[in-house]
């Protein structure tokens, strides 16, 4: 029992962590209508910028997450305009070209700046502590509390604001919320500015427990893409369970079966369960389906 519940633990911490990245994801999905490959960069990014605030300027772990989440969204946004933006008539291949060209250069300049070395985030809370007779890292229940509680301060947001009202609407239907009277620019800037935080606060959360690499991103975007797909393209649900069906999946398969297939098993769920549906667990039927 007590394997069980450690697996489980580990299971939530990753799910948390791909869910935060899948619901950026799925934000800019919804606006766009194109796969962002470079949000996988912007989460390294994130990771990077905490990184850098703590070793370099001593911040703590808190003003840290929050410097990168502003960072980021920061550069989310510039994003938007010098890249997306200016293509937003053309065809989908080259957005797609686009977010591939802006990957690239986002993870040229990270290594520019510091290097392919990996290099290891401190944290305040890498202390052991017991619960349900449970020994957990403090860090890994910190980042299932944060990455679930952001999810539903999202969801709140989406569905109980006008803002976030807005946002639903422009994923829905772009030219028709423009028709009464929603800034589509306007809008568009603000997903891409939360879809940024998010993922860099995912990367600052998950970080103390893994390593920051110039390539961190890649194998966490292909799992996000996985995710959005197995749980509906453009499903806010689809994106949250999504993640916990990936990260339970991938820390009782690594357990019980092997480590080296670990992260084949994401994929073997994908391609049964679309087997069966698909069109993913929650078929869209609109941005907030």
């Amino acid at each position: 029992m007590e394997f069980f519940l450690q697996q489980l633990l580990n299971g939530l911490t990753l799910g948390g962590v791909y869910s935060l990245v899948a619901l950026g994801l799925t934000l800019m999905f919804g606006v766009l209508h194109v796969p962002n490959f470079a949000h996988g960069s912007l989460y390294m990014g994130g990771a990077f910028v905490g990184y850098y605030l703590m070793s370099a300027w001593g911040a703590n772990y808190w003003l840290a997450m929050l410097g990168a989440a502003a960072v980021i969204a920061v550069l989310a946004i510039v994003a938007e305009r010098l890249v997306f933006h200016p293509l937003r008539n053309a065809p989908v291949l080259h957005d797609m070209i686009a977010a591939i060209g802006l990957m690239l250069f986002l993870e040229a300049g990270v290594q520019a700046l510091f290097g392919a070395d990996f290099h290891r985030m401190p944290t305040p809370y890498a202390q052991i502590v017991e619960i349900f007779g449970l020994a957990a890292q403090l860090q890994r229940l910190l980042i299932i509390a944060g990455a679930f509680g952001l999810v539903v301060v999202m969801h709140l947001f989406l569905t109980r604001t006008v803002t976030g009202q807005t946002i639903v609407a422009i994923a829905q239907n772009r030219d028709g919320a423009a028709l009464v009277g929603i800034d589509p620019t306007r809008t568009t800037l603000l997903v891409f500015a939360i879809s940024g935080a998010l993922a860099a606060v995912a990367a600052v959360l998950y970080a103390p427990i893994n390593l920051v690499y110039p390539s961190m991103g890649h194998l966490v975007i292909t799992k996000a893409f996985v995710i959005i797909i197995l749980g509906g393209m453009g499903s806010f649900p689809g994106a949250i369970v999504g993640g916990l069906i990936i990260g339970l999946a991938e820390s009782f398969g690594g357990f019980y079966v092997s480590t080296d297939y670990k992260d084949l098993i994401a994929f073997v769920l994908l391609v049964a369960i679309l087997s069966f549906k698909p069109e993913g667990i929650f078929p869209r039927k609109g941005a907030a389906a």
